[in-house]
């Protein structure tokens, strides 16, 4: 059975997300401790924790940027622990980050063009492309889908800091990914951009799972079925949305005493 086949056969039965005893070393600083966590296809994941719990790093760790100094990560039953970034998009895997990594001088259009023709079969060819093309309508869908066909035209430079972060979304569904990572896309949004960033979350197709780290909890657990909180490395508390805001040692932990 070939690489890819054994891929696709194993994936049929396996989480999406699998980790075993990730631990990530910094020196002496031990970033994340023993994270054992499992995500399955199309689950929808809350990260939680205040500033240092290490959700960035365990994002990293399993998008290949860091590798973990102990564990393993698997990814729909294949064993990534190892595999560089380029390797783990490859297979699906998506992320955003904190900070915007767009280019700023091409326009909304050409930005999701870039995406959507760097994840394809074709990426080296120097046939141009048609309006017509495939890939062409997966740009159209993809700008639809982010709400952003009335500045598909313009520079990424001009657009308010809600419609970047809503592009990095669409950059992010390019290629018809199998799972995502979203690393604090409400970080910066007004109360309306929050609301529209709910909208577009809430709508992805039920195939595709995630993973969303969050500051904002009202935004992550609108938009997630189950939810995880870290706190010095390691996982504190998992349960259902409901189940962690009514938890006594999350209100005195993560939103004070006096939350209700």
């Amino acid at each position: 059975m070939s690489s890819i086949a054994e891929r696709i056969a194993a994936s049929g039965t396996s989480n999406a997300i699998e980790l075993r005893g990730v631990t990530r070393y910094f020196g002496a600083l031990a970033a994340l401790t023993d994270i054992t966590m499992s995500v399955r296809p199309g689950e929808r994941r809350a990260v939680l924790g205040s500033n240092g719990a290490g959700k960035t790093t365990l994002l990293n760790c399993i998008t290949g940027d860091f590798f973990p100094t102990f564990g393993t990560v698997r990814f729909f039953g294949e064993d990534v622990t190892t595999l560089p970034p380029h390797e783990r998009i490859r297979r699906g895997l998506r992320r955003t980050y904190q900070i915007s990594l767009l280019f700023s001088r091409l326009s909304v259009r050409d930005n999701v063009y870039l995406a959507c023709r760097g994840v394809s079969r074709g990426r080296f060819s120097f046939i141009r492309t048609r309006a017509r093309d495939a890939i062409m309508q997966s740009v159209e869908e993809l700008i639809a889908l982010v709400h952003l066909e009335s500045v598909a035209d313009r520079l990424v430079e001009e657009l308010a800091h809600g419609q970047q972060r809503q592009l990095e979304i669409a950059l992010a569904l390019a290629g018809a990914p199998r799972f995502i990572l979203f690393d604090e896309p409400a970080a910066g949004l007004s109360p309306a951009e929050r609301r529209d960033l709910v909208a577009i979350l809430t709508a992805l197709p039920s195939h595709i799972g995630y993973i969303i780290i969050e500051h904002d909890m009202d935004v992550a657990l609108r938009v997630v079925e189950s939810v995880t909180m870290m706190h010095n490395g390691r996982i504190f508390k998992e349960g259902a949305p409901h189940e962690i805001q009514a938890d006594p040692e999350v209100q005195e932990l993560f939103l004070g005493s006096g939350h209700a």
